[in-house]
């Protein structure tokens, strides 16, 4: 038997700046898929023509957030020396399984069993999707134990995820949703955005303070590193979009989000945006909650997606009271 000596987490003594806020704001969070009347949207959809489309916009987020699920946030969490924030990088792993349950919530709702078995037969076949799983996974997988630019390179790739892959299945039901389409199944998205503004923020904050502790030269690496894995995700991304909304005409219009998104995941990082800024469709960046505007990971209230998005951190990012 080993004799390790175990240490208990202690919350009564801060060691992790901002732990305890990204604890106590995910839990004010909380929220199930079922407390959404999902069933309000049957009638509609019934009549609704791009049903395909819906479907798999919502099977491949599943399929993400299965991965951060079950891979990421466990990963993360077992490499997180600091107790609290491995405490909260546990919860957020809690709240992505929510995410991943509340898409079989809308399936279930409006298609039918075949149809949902057809679905999840799709995932494991589209290309792309696959692609941009294995490729988070793979880094997930590769974190070393006491190997600081490895575990980095991981909280790297989960904002990247969370922050910017997440945004090209987002866009269709906050763009139906914001035009009283499918309303209640995209009220389920604008919940779910909500937490993953959190995560990206958290997540890309522990980042930025263990970037700190490398050498100019590490720091150096890493950036190229980041950018070049940016570059290849986006370059899937954009085959990805072109792939799964071929019948809808929206593709230029996914692809400015997505950019727009990958911007906000570097500035997440603390590193600088890549893209030009471009317009981005306004019904899509006001969602949908409290006419026209989004929640964001600092408020119970209401407030803009981009307002909450386009901020990089800083001190004033954290003054939740004003």
């Amino acid at each position: 038997m080993s004799n390790l000596i175990y240490e208990a987490v202690n919350w009564n003594k801060p060691t992790s700046d901002l732990a305890q806020v990204f604890w106590d704001q995910q839990w004010k969070q909380i929220w199930f898929p079922e407390e959404i009347a999902v069933s309000k949207d049957v009638k509609q959809w019934q009549n609704f023509e791009q049903q395909e489309t819906y479907k798999k916009v919502f099977a491949g987020l599943t399929l993400l957030d299965t991965v951060q699920t079950n891979i990421g946030m466990n990963q993360i969490a077992t490499h997180t020396t600091d107790l609290q924030e491995k405490a909260v990088l546990t919860v957020f792993g809690s709240f992505e399984a929510i995410h991943a349950k509340s898409y079989s919530y809308i399936f279930t709702t409006l298609c039918t069993n075949s149809e949902i078995d057809e679905l999840f037969e799709w995932v494991k076949k589209n290309e792309f999707l696959q692609y941009k799983a294995n490729k988070i996974s793979d880094i997930y997988n590769r974190i070393e134990e006491g190997n600081s630019e490895s575990l980095w390179k991981a909280m790297y790739a989960s904002v990247m995820l969370e922050s910017f892959l997440f945004y090209s299945g987002f866009f269709y039901p906050l763009y139906l949703g914001g035009q009283g389409i499918l309303r209640n199944s995209a009220e389920v998205i604008s919940l779910i955005l909500r937490d993953e503004s959190i995560h990206g923020v958290a997540v890309g904050f522990f980042a930025q303070n263990l970037f700190k502790q490398f050498s100019q030269e590490t720091q150096d690496e890493l950036k190229v590193w980041g950018y070049e894995l940016l570059l290849d995700l986006y370059q899937n991304e954009m085959s990805y979009t072109d792939d799964v909304y071929a019948e809808t005409g929206l593709s230029p219009e996914v692809k400015a989000y997505i950019r727009f998104n990958a911007n906000k995941a570097l500035m997440n990082v603390g590193f600088d945006a890549m893209f030009p800024e471009e317009e981005v469709n306004p019904i899509v960046m006001n969602g949908i909650r409290n006419e026209g505007s989004t929640y964001d990971f600092f408020s119970q209230k209401g407030s803009s997606y981009a307002k909450a998005k386009v901020a990089p951190i800083t001190d004033d990012t954290f003054q939740f009271n004003r």
